[in-house]
């Protein structure tokens, strides 16, 4: 790792630090879209110029890719020009700026057996900047109502009672959700927080429900707020057995969970407001405390659709009739990534930002990538929504193999 990489590095923690202060107002998180886009314009375009002249020189495959389509770095001046590289492309390629001998981390996207997986290559430095990109987006959705112990009565950071609905890390050695629920644990939760899922013999991934339940019984019975974190399929099948079991939880006031989307075969497919009606009649969480997450393997940072509103106490948690939980919430929701990363919905065709309110790829800017690739086209589609997207699900397409990714 060159000393031009270190010093990108400092610069980005030190854009990430002076932007984390505005992640915890409270008036831009109602509106976050125009506070990312108002936010240090002019440095993110500085950072992303620079990352792309460093990743030009040290990533050949992402240099090749850039050659083709006549991009270098003499002639981009916005990031926007930055070439972006197909998800596809770290099936097969390995576009990582890192020399093989210091690729001490590998991140693998999800799939089925059988399937090629992406390959996001890391060391310990690339792991620190993702941390370090990770946490304070986290808690500005997330955990926006953590304070000092002496500041009030609200929950301090390291109060938090966790409970993760995949396996640990120990288990998942590869996954990039894994490493973020981790990340949070250590940073963020109290003693006790929990990884209470496991992975079976096929390599599938399945809740210990005996656990799960045992965790749900002592938050309710020692009335503090939990925090719940997983993926759609396993809430799916954690509330499936609850109603095999007529088993309903009334969660301490404060309890919130964040989910992560995606199903991937891994059990049934509920629409969303499906979904989080089913958390509220099954938990009680309301729904101004269930949080989309967006991410990928392939990505350092991740968007968030809802933040919680740390300016008001959550009301206690009501138990809803299933028809009365799944009421429509009032709750503006789309996907906004933080200031040191931005998002594009572009024209399959042209390539090109499609309108407000219209359909498109999505497509990343990412600074936290520092030792891959920085823009990533995505193969899930969106709709532009200011700064923000709103989520509509992933392009079923043939994948291009060999020198047709150099061109996608």
């Amino acid at each position: 790792m060159t000393s031009e990489f270190l010093n990108f590095t400092a610069r980005l923690r030190e854009f990430i630090q002076s932007a984390e202060p505005r992640t915890r107002n409270p008036e831009h998180r109602s509106h976050l879209g125009p506070a990312v886009v108002g936010c240090d314009a002019s440095a993110f375009n500085e950072l992303a110029r620079e990352l792309f002249r460093l990743q030009f020189a040290h990533n050949a495959p992402y240099r090749r890719l850039c050659e083709v389509r006549g991009v270098s770095p003499q002639n981009a001046t916005r990031w926007a020009q930055i070439p972006a590289v197909p998800t596809a492309a770290f099936k097969e390629l390995e576009l990582s700026c890192l020399p093989v001998e210091e690729r001490t981390t590998v991140f693998y996207s999800s799939g089925t057996t059988g399937q090629r997986r992406s390959r996001h290559f890391h060391n310990a430095e690339s792991l620190a900047v993702y941390e370090a990109s990770l946490l304070p987006w986290f808690r500005a959705h997330v955990l926006p109502d953590s304070r000092s112990p002496i500041a009030d009565s609200r929950l301090a950071i390291g109060d938090w009672r966790l409970a993760i609905l995949t396996p640990p890390p120990t288990q998942a050695p590869h996954s990039s959700l894994v490493h973020m629920f981790e990340t949070v644990r250590r940073a963020l939760g109290a003693p006790g927080s929990a990884f209470v899922g496991t992975v079976g013999g096929d390599g599938a991934w399945r809740l210990d429900l005996e656990v799960a339940l045992e965790v749900l019984q002592a938050a309710r019975a020692g009335q503090r707020p939990l925090v719940l974190l997983g993926t759609a399929f396993s809430f799916v099948h954690l509330l499936d057995h609850l109603a095999e079991e007529d088993l309903r939880f009334n969660l301490p006031a404060g309890s919130r969970a964040m989910e992560t989307g995606g199903y991937k075969g891994r059990s049934r497919i509920l629409p969303k407001a499906e979904l989080h009606a089913l958390l509220t009649e099954w938990l009680g969480i309301p729904p101004t405390h269930i949080v989309c997450e967006y991410g990928m393997s392939e990505l350092s940072s991740q968007a968030y659709d809802h933040a919680l509103d740390a300016t008001r106490n959550p009301q206690p948690a009501i138990r809803l009739t299933p028809h009365a939980s799944r009421r429509s919430s009032s709750v503006t929701r789309h996907f906004v990534f933080p200031p040191w990363a931005r998002a594009q919905i572009v024209s399959p065709e042209t390539g090109l930002e499609v309108a407000e309110g219209e359909t498109g790829l999505i497509r990343v800017f990412d600074l936290a990538n520092v030792f891959s690739a920085m823009a990533i086209q995505t193969e899930d589609l969106g709709v532009r929504r200011g700064a923000g997207f709103d989520l509509i699900g992933r392009v079923e397409a043939h994948e291009p193999r060999g020198c047709s990714l150099l061109t996608a």
